[in-house]
This record gives C-alpha cells, sequence and structure tokens, in this order.
C-alpha cells in the first residue's frame, strides 16, 4: 500500500506542478510561469508525461523479466490508466484552450494535420484498454483481453509519432522516446523468435 501511494504521488506530482502554476497565470502573480505561451506549455507538459506513463507501462514486463521482482506487475494497470488519464488531459487541453469550443473545427483540424490525427488515434486506442483494464473485464473477455491490450503498442508508435510531427526544432525528446520504444518493442520481438526457435528445436 505505501509503495502504491508514493506511485501515486509521483505521477501525480507533474500535474500539481502544472495546475499551480497555471493559477499563478490565470491570478496574475506571475503570468511568465509557464512561459511565453501557457497553452502550448500545458498540452505539451501533459502529452509529454502520457507518452512517458505510456512507456513505463511496457517497461513494466521486461523490467520484471529482467529482475524477477513481480511486485512490478502491481503497478502496470495503474501507470496504464495514469498513461490514459493525461492522454485525456492532453485532448481536454487542445479542444478546451486551443480551439476554443470551436467544436465545428475538429474535424477539420483532424484532417489537415497530420499529428492531430495520430494523437486523435492513439487516444482512441487506449480508450477501450483503459475501459477494460479491471479484472472483471479480463475474465468477460478471456484471451480476447490479453489480444485487444496488446493494442497498446500501436498506441505507443501512434504517440511517438504524434510527438514528432508537433516538434518542429528541438527533437531530442522525441528522439528519446522513438529510441526508448525501439528497444521495448525490440526487446518482445527478440524474446518471442528465442522462444519459438526453441520451441522448434527437437527434444533430446
Amino acid at each position: 500500500m505505501l509503495a502504491k501511494a508514493l506511485v501515486h504521488a509521483l505521477v501525480l506530482a507533474p500535474l500539481a506542478l502544472l495546475l499551480w502554476q497555471a493559477w499563478l497565470v490565470a491570478g496574475g502573480a506571475n503570468i511568465d510561469a509557464l512561459g511565453a505561451d501557457p497553452v502550448m506549455a500545458i498540452e505539451h507538459r501533459t502529452g509529454n508525461w502520457a507518452l512517458r506513463m505510456l512507456l513505463a507501462t511496457l517497461a513494466i514486463t521486461p523490467l520484471r523479466q529482467l529482475t524477477g521482482w513481480t511486485v512490478l506487475m502491481r503497478f502496470r494497470r495503474m501507470l496504464g490508466l495514469y498513461a490514459f488519464f493525461y492522454a485525456s488531459l492532453h485532448l481536454a487541453a487542445f479542444l478546451v484552450l486551443d480551439l476554443q469550443g470551436w467544436w465545428a473545427t475538429v474535424f477539420e483540424e483532424l484532417v489537415r494535420r497530420p499529428y492531430i490525427t495520430v494523437g486523435f488515434l492513439a487516444w482512441l486506442i487506449l480508450l477501450p484498454l483503459a475501459i477494460t483494464s479491471t479484472r472483471g473485464w479480463m475474465r468477460r473477455l478471456g484471451r480476447t483481453w490479453a489480444r485487444l491490450h496488446r493494442l497498446i503498442h500501436a498506441a505507443a508508435i501512434l504517440a511517438v509519432l504524434h510527438f514528432w510531427w508537433v516538434v518542429k526544432s528541438d527533437l531530442r525528446e522525441p528522439l528519446i522516446h522513438a529510441a526508448v520504444l525501439a528497444v521495448l518493442l525490440g526487446g518482445r520481438v527478440w524474446r518471442r523468435a528465442v522462444r519459438r526457435s526453441a520451441a522448434a528445436q527437437p527434444a533430446p
């Protein structure tokens, strides 16, 4: 319980900081607390943390395999739900703060800007994963549940692509996230290939 409480606190700390800085800007106490473009800062930071949570979720299984710490699996669902939470905040910031309620332009933006399209697709993929993350849904869906939740890999790829297209100058952050994702997905492919190779070998 203490470990989970600590993880909750660490994951929510960036949001608490963001809300405090937004309050400073809104109240006029420090109009530069979020930089020259507060809306862009809110969108960037919520999106960035959504992607970090997504990568952390994907890292749980390989970390457990490398270390043997089965306790890590207790945090996978939590981190996955936080990834969806921050992604939803990111989407809400775009709809409310960026478009400012001009809902008629949403579909126009989706068609006109490919980075918005792939970002929205990533969120759409995460939506059913968040809904079906409970043990009850695991029992109802059976083997289908595991196949459905493998879509997190597609969501992560789309999220990295979204981030890559959003950033126009300094690509260091997108490159780091892309490299981490490549290692995580590459490790899964390698382990699967090793298992298939071992299964194909005749018994001695």
